[in-house]
């Protein structure tokens, strides 16, 4: 008796000093990696204050909408990353069409993007090359292990081969729109990066000179050469780590030239604001529009394929195309489940879609293209 008192003694032992070492591992690895970003200064919150998307400390979204998850919610939802449902990612690693840094350096024509996966975009106009959610990275997490790879293995042009980046647009913090280590890559290439407020503190932290980012509110404009982005709603929310959830805003982005009207969405549930920034600034040449990542157990943060449909119609777009799918495993839905729905809906609901593959070079004014169902043979 003595004897298996003493064995289950030394095995709580051994527990007790297990549990201590992760714990302190995690303390270490959040307090001291640079993954997490930086925080706002107080001066800076005294800022952020003046903003109506601002409330005791957090951003919010219009009408103060939360997505409101028990913690039973939140166990069933992080057991619904790792685990293994059939289906949701494909059978072979997605192929990607190549491009050359050739040939983005020397583009001078029409307005045109190249898609990377999920929400990540190339986009060219006005003799400018723009970067919108650069994650360029395998996994959408502050460490490897704590996520599961992209589906391609490899991208249209590895990041170190991309030429002078004119702009970076970033719609907010999360690991699968902003990369920590995309970012240390890419800030020596890149002029001028445009965030909503807060995002910028992260950027910072890694190195990005404060007179290289520009900080704006929804609804706020800025110049940039002959072009002109504006900072528009979202319903979303934010943060990196375990206590800074919403201390920095999210949005969608407008890009606008003297001849092109283009609309991204960033991450969001379906709300009125995609009607509010269709009659205010619409109707939009081209939208790219969250349609991936959903689950009824937050439907106020990220839509489902049918909505993404519908708010294509709200923002007034004359054609959408569906993002935030294609790359990363993060819902319980089969990854084609997003794009086989929103093509259904958008055919009912008469709205042009457009599906090109990951990689191939697209014009904004192209009507005449037939995209094939490319993700039926994987």
């Amino acid at each position: 008796m003595k004897k298996s008192l003493k064995i289950i003694k030394k095995m709580l032992v051994t527990l007790g000093v297990l549990i201590g070492v992760i714990i302190i591992t995690v303390v270490l690895f959040i307090n001291l990696s640079p993954q997490f970003g930086g925080k706002a200064t107080k001066e800076q919150q005294k800022v952020y204050a003046k903003s109506q998307n601002y409330k005791d400390g957090q951003f919010i979204n219009i009408g103060g909408v939360k997505s409101e998850m028990s913690s039973g919610d939140m166990l069933k939802a992080i057991r619904g990353i790792f685990k293994n449902v059939p289906g949701t990612r494909p059978k072979l690693s997605l192929k990607t069409q190549k491009i050359d840094s050739l040939d983005i350096a020397n583009y001078a024509s029409k307005a045109r993007f190249i898609w990377f996966g999920h929400s990540t975009f190339l986009l060219q106009m006005k003799n400018k090359s723009i970067l919108i959610d650069p994650m360029f990275s395998s996994v959408p997490a502050p460490h490897p292990l704590l996520g599961a790879k992209r589906f391609s293995k490899e991208l249209p042009i590895e990041i170190e081969k991309l030429p002078k980046i004119d702009a970076v647009l970033i719609s907010h913090d999360h690991y699968d729109h902003l990369d920590y280590a995309s970012i240390k890559k890419l800030k020596h290439k890149v002029n001028i990066f445009f965030t909503p407020l807060g995002v910028g503190n992260h950027l910072k932290k890694w190195g990005v000179p404060k007179e290289k980012i520009v900080e704006i509110d929804w609804w706020q404009e800025t110049k940039f050469d002959d072009l002109t982005f504006i900072s528009t709603p979202s319903q979303h929310f934010s943060g990196r780590g375990l206590s800074d959830r919403d201390k920095t805003l999210w949005c969608s982005w407008i890009i606008q030239s003297d001849i092109e009207n283009i609309f991204f969405s960033g991450d969001s549930g379906y709300a009125s604001h995609f009607k509010e920034i269709g009659n205010k600034y619409g109707p939009f040449d081209f939208a790219m529009i969250e349609c991936g990542q959903y689950n009824k157990l937050w439907p106020e943060v990220h839509m489902f394929p049918e909505e993404t449909a519908q708010a294509g119609l709200d923002v007034k777009a004359k054609k959408i195309m569906p993002i935030h799918w294609g790359a990363f495993k993060l819902s319980q839905h089969s990854w084609t489940d997003p794009i086989q729905r929103v093509t259904k809906k958008a055919n009912e609901l008469n709205i042009k879609l457009i599906t090109p593959e990951i990689g191939k070079p697209t014009l904004i004014d192209d009507e005449h293209s037939q995209y094939n169902q490319w993700w039926k043979s994987y």
